[in-house]
């Protein structure tokens, strides 16, 4: 039998780097997840769409039926693709709240000899360990300064140094400014950003101190959950006062190389309010 565990245990697998798997559909994952937790859909989109319609329109048995055929002749892939994943054969599973799609792959995995983990309560009981992390007090510093500054790199300077650091733009793939968005991935969907600052939260020290970047709420189309943002506000500010050359240094560091029509945006959007504060004469830096 699969051992079933409350979501603060299942939360420290992923936080000790224990795979996870997830099999809900590929649309449910792609709008949130654990933090780290792999996708292993037991079924597609559109096979869920199918299943849950005979669960609610006909019969429970006519939706497992129809879930059994549809799965079926996919396990020996499902197998494979775990051994790949956890070749010690010790995995975690979790569906949407726990029912009838994780218990199966647990009982197939199981049979295929693995020592399986589930999350009780499934996805739903993991989220609300993540709300309610941001209602705990925290030990919070903002490190502040204009764009250029080298927040970023100080921060990671002091996470190698054994510092604990939640590093928010990483986090929502958003430095923050009007070049904010340049070379990054697409910035994931809010819940899965706000699941990762949960996630963080959870297993911080809160007799230490926490480093943060300073941020408005909005990093790009990303929100800071409002508890967390309350406390930020009310953090202790460490301001980095640094010249104007040495921040035009560091931002053609780090942003010069660039795509030019990206960076014509964004310097029009600053002078938008988009919050660059270099003045206009500086222009020639980007148009050669």
């Amino acid at each position: 039998m699969p051992e079933i565990v409350e979501a603060k245990e299942f939360l420290q697998m992923t936080r000790l780097g224990k795979p996870v798997l997830d099999v809900r559909s590929p649309g449910e994952f792609a709008h949130s997840h654990i933090p780290k937790a792999i996708s292993l859909p037991l079924f597609s989109d559109e096979e869920r769409h199918e299943v849950g319609y005979l669960y609610k329109q006909v019969s429970q048995s006519a939706a497992m039926v129809k879930g059994l055929e549809i799965a079926g002749p996919k396990m020996a892939d499902f197998v494979q693709k775990a051994t790949t994943i956890a070749p010690d054969k010790q995995i975690g599973i979790y569906c949407w709240r726990g029912g009838k799609r994780s218990e199966s792959m647990a009982w197939l995995l199981e049979n295929a000899g693995f020592k399986v983990t589930l999350l009780k309560g499934g996805y739903k009981a993991a989220r609300r360990q993540f709300i309610n992390a941001y209602s705990s007090s925290y030990r919070l510093i903002r490190l502040g300064g204009r764009t250029g500054s080298g927040k970023t790199r100080i921060l990671r300077g002091l996470e190698a140094a054994g510092e604990q650091v939640i590093d928010l733009e990483d986090m929502a793939h958003h430095r923050g400014s009007a070049f904010g968005h340049l070379g990054l991935n697409v910035q994931p969907s809010n819940e899965f950003f706000e699941n990762r600052i949960g996630e963080a939260l959870l297993h911080m020290d809160t007799n230490r101190l926490i480093w943060v970047e300073d941020e408005s709420r909005h990093l790009g189309k990303r929100t800071l959950p409002q508890p967390f943002w309350h406390h930020l506000t009310n953090a202790p500010v460490l301001y980095l006062d640094v010249s104007e050359d040495v921040r035009i240094k560091e931002i053609l560091t780090q942003y010069g190389t660039q795509d030019i029509d990206g960076l014509k945006d964004a310097f029009a959007g600053s002078q938008n309010g988009w919050g660059l504060n270099l003045s206009k004469p500086h222009w020639n830096i980007w148009t050669g």
